[in-house]
C-alpha cells in the first residue's frame, strides 16, 4: 500500500492519503485519519473520494455531519478529492451540502490536487 505523503501549501501542512487505504465508514475511521494527521502535524487531510463510504455520500446516514463536525472540532481542514458528480447527480440535498462546504473553511470537495491548492490560496487560517 502506498504510503501517506506531507507536502506544504500556502503555509498549511497538507496530508495527503493515497487511494487504497481504510475507507472512512463511520465516526471511528474518521477519528483514526484526524489521529494520525495530527500526530504528523498536518492542518489539512486530502483524501481521495473513493475513501469515503457510500454512507457519506447518503446524507440521510449522518455521517457526512459526523465527519465534518469532527474535522471542524479538531481544527483540520478535510478536503474530498475526486470526481462525486455521479453522487451530487442522484441527491440534491447532497449537492447542496458540496455547495456549502465549498464556501466554507473546513470542508471542501475538490476534484484535483489543483483545486485544493486553489482553496487553500483563497482560505484564512483556521487559528
Amino acid at each position: 500500500m502506498p504510503e501517506e505523503t506531507f507536502v506544504a501549501a500556502n503555509g498549511d501542512t497538507v496530508f495527503i492519503c493515497p487511494a487504497e487505504g481504510p475507507r472512512i465508514t463511520d465516526t471511528g475511521s474518521a477519528l483514526d485519519l484526524l489521529g494520525d494527521a495530527a500526530a504528523s502535524g498536518a492542518t489539512v487531510v486530502a483524501l481521495p473520494a473513493e475513501r469515503m463510504g457510500e454512507e457519506f455520500f447518503s446524507l440521510r446516514s449522518g455521517l457526512a455531519g459526523e465527519v465534518v463536525q469532527k474535522f471542524t472540532q479538531y481544527g483540520t481542514r478535510l478536503a474530498v478529492l475526486g470526481d462525486i458528480s455521479a453522487h451530487v447527480e442522484q441527491s440534491t440535498a447532497l449537492r447542496d451540502f458540496v455547495r456549502e462546504a465549498n464556501r466554507g473553511r473546513h470542508v471542501w470537495f475538490v476534484e484535483s490536487w489543483k483545486g485544493l491548492e486553489d482553496k487553500l490560496a483563497q482560505a484564512r487560517p483556521l487559528a
